[in-house]
């Protein structure tokens, strides 16, 4: 299996002031230059919501189509206790909900189990930890974003230092 492509996106103090502009515009350009589904990982609900937003009123003459997943409805917040509690808790179920796909981009808490293409991680984690063993992802690209804050900044050390570790071809923008 050929291992992913990782851009990391060091965004500027204005770029970063615009945060979801900056993300409409990266998907956009993905989308133009490829053919591939792209998955938008975040697991802040809140983004979530904004970025759904932001992804429907991008342009002003249309806007960039997409799906939101879900947590799967059996899973409440009250058995969930932590990040990789998420992830675990769609082994069951990612073949499932990966069937029913139907946007070229999709935005989600989790990475589904029969996703391929380019995934733009808006997460504290590297990518990699959101693929199961009995996963079939193959991905194609990964877009990290990186904000000029301390904790982000920190947070891409350690996902640059990881994907370096895998073998995997890295390149850096300053946005």
């Amino acid at each position: 299996m050929q291992k992913p492509n990782v851009s990391f996106y060091v965004l500027s103090e204005s770029k970063a002031q615009d945060f979801l502009g900056f993300i409409c515009h990266l998907v956009q350009t993905a989308l133009n230059k490829s053919h591939e589904s792209l998955l938008i990982l975040v697991e802040d609900e809140s983004l979530i919501s904004e970025l759904d937003d932001a992804l429907w009123s991008y342009a002003a003459s249309g806007f960039i189509p997409h799906q939101r997943l879900m947590l799967d409805a059996k899973i409440s917040d009250s058995n969930i206790n932590d990040s990789n509690d998420v992830t675990n808790a769609h082994v069951a179920n990612a073949h499932t909900v990966t069937s029913a796909l139907l946007a070229p981009v999709l935005l989600a808490p989790y990475l589904p189990a029969e996703f391929n293409g380019i995934v733009v991680n808006i997460t504290a984690r590297p990518v990699n930890n959101f693929i199961t063993t009995t996963s079939n992802t193959r991905l194609t690209r990964i877009l990290e974003i990186i904000r000029p804050d301390t904790a982000s900044v920190q947070e891409g050390r350690q996902k640059y230092k990881h994907y370096q570790q895998l073998g995997y071809k890295l390149t850096h923008f300053k946005v």
